[in-house]
């Protein structure tokens, strides 16, 4: 064994100690941290010959890299959907490493039972039946592929074919509906060879809202003639977390050949809140649903489930055939059921949470962002200069400036807002105007933090106008 490693195991408990005293430290000063870093990142160094051993690397890391990481776990990060890790989730991430399970069978090890009782609870958590299976993938975008990778599998099931065995080619034309799908699902439409651009836009309802209009999705189905389709049904927008109405889309099954996918990323934690559940009535009629962990669970990256009630076609797609690995069983090994072979045991890490703060705790943190969503845009709407793009529906507030709302000025807003430290926003487009966004998804958040982040848009506006009149 090489000396310096050799070292490192004989001291191993001493260097999990100071690591344990150099994180807390840095979890300790969390909220205060910049939330966002333009510092410069320190120039590429050679690759070490010898080695400095845990400790040299720990003392190097603070030295070198630690000062230009962001706050991104922290409460004021509100840029994308960002989560934060919870105390209980942080313990399980770090026993995942600590024992190293291989999580993609469950030869030897209770960890793939483990997960199941995970997926299990977290079905029960989401309002699924027992006829929806899942496994855990890295985040939504690989999420909305596996779901949609199963609905291709149906696709040729419908037309006679077996993608899995004969290619994509064999499957001919590929219809897709949608309102307003995210980026992931183009991402995964070209991914699985069936292109970006069989993705068709079906009509909005109209004025701010994103949810689809589902008379006008009725006609598109009408058009195609009996031919099968693929509907992407939406639980939470990216912009203004509107939601498809689930049970009115999943009834047009009983008129049109269709794959139900729900992309409830974060929105499926609607169910968590009695106020807001009624906005994923219907999920469980979907035929695969993509829900993200590291957003509003608070678990670490990276974290997320896929649930389809067609596991069957699912271990077509994704079958590992190789002797060594056997053959799907009933309760087929997790190789067998998403793109990863190798893959850690990411459902301690939930495992973890779900039993330390229950249903009830998580459901706190989400209504809890909910309600703070709504005081920011409460706080935006007085704030001279800046108005409101659509209405606060559940835990993103997306607003734009009053007058020239252009991407270079607001662009210009969240550049002072992240150079001064306080928050993290991210843009975007609403019905053609440029706007920011920010998302509630964080644990540590509270109402001291959502004013901070309303004072500095405060403080950068006025800054904007001063330049503007100079």
């Amino acid at each position: 064994m090489h000396p310096t490693l050799a070292a490192d195991l004989d001291r191993l408990p001493e260097l999990l100690q100071s690591v344990r005293d150099f994180a807390a430290r840095e979890l300790s000063g969390l909220g205060e941290r910049p939330v966002a870093t333009a510092a410069k990142a320190p120039d590429a160094g050679p690759l070490p010959v010898a080695g400095v051993g845990a400790q040299g690397a720990l003392e190097r890391f603070a030295e070198r890299w630690e000062p230009g990481f962001s706050g991104s776990a922290g409460p004021r990060y509100l840029g994308f959907v960002t989560g934060g890790a919870t105390p209980a989730a942080l313990t399980g991430d770090w026993l995942t490493g600590a024992y190293d399970q291989n999580g993609s069978s469950g030869g030897g090890s209770t960890a793939d039972a483990l997960e199941r009782e995970t997926l299990d609870w977290l079905r029960e958590l989401f309002g699924l039946g027992e006829a929806h299976r899942g496994a855990f993938v890295s985040g939504a975008t690989m999420s909305n592929t596996v779901g949609l990778a199963v609905a291709r599998e149906w696709l040729g099931e419908r037309r006679g074919v077996s993608v899995s065995r004969e290619g994509v080619a064999a499957l001919g034309p590929v219809h897709v509906l949608s309102g307003s799908p995210h980026s992931s699902v183009t991402k995964a439409l070209s991914f699985l060879g069936v292109g970006r651009d069989r993705l068709r836009p079906v009509p909005l309802l109209g004025g701010a809202r994103e949810a689809v209009d589902v008379e006008r999705l009725a006609e598109a189905l009408e058009a195609l003639d009996g031919e099968p389709a693929v509907v992407v049904a939406n639980a939470g927008t990216v912009n203004t977390v509107d939601f498809d109405d689930l049970r009115a889309i999943a009834a047009l099954k009983e008129r049109y050949d269709f794959w139900l996918h729900v992309d409830a990323a974060f929105g499926a934690f609607a169910a968590l809140s009695p106020a807001h559940a009624p906005l994923v009535d219907g999920l469980d009629a979907a035929d695969s649903i993509c829900v993200d962990l590291h957003k509003w669970l608070n678990v670490p990256y990276d974290a997320a489930v896929q649930f389809t009630r067609r596991q069957d076609l699912q271990v077509r797609v994704f079958h590992n055939e190789s002797p060594y690995l056997g053959v799907p069983t009933g309760t087929p090994a997790f190789l067998h059921l998403t793109p990863e072979n190798s893959r850690r045991l990411r459902a301690l890490a939930t495992w973890f949470s779900l039993t330390a703060y229950g249903r009830e705790g998580h459901a706190e943190i989400v209504e809890r962002c909910v309600a703070l969503a709504r005081r920011l845009g409460e706080g935006i709407s007085a704030v001279p200069g800046l108005r409101l793009s659509a209405p606060v529906h559940l835990n993103v507030v997306c607003f734009t400036l009053a007058d020239d709302p252009t991407p270079e000025r607001l662009a210009a807003l969240a550049g002072a807002v992240a150079g001064s430290g306080e928050a993290f926003l991210t843009p975007t487009v609403l019905h053609g105007t440029p706007a920011l966004r920010a998302a509630f998804s964080n644990w540590r958040t509270t109402e001291a933090d959502t004013d901070r982040v309303r004072d500095a848009l405060a403080r950068a506006v006025r800054g904007l106008s001063a330049a503007g009149d100079a």
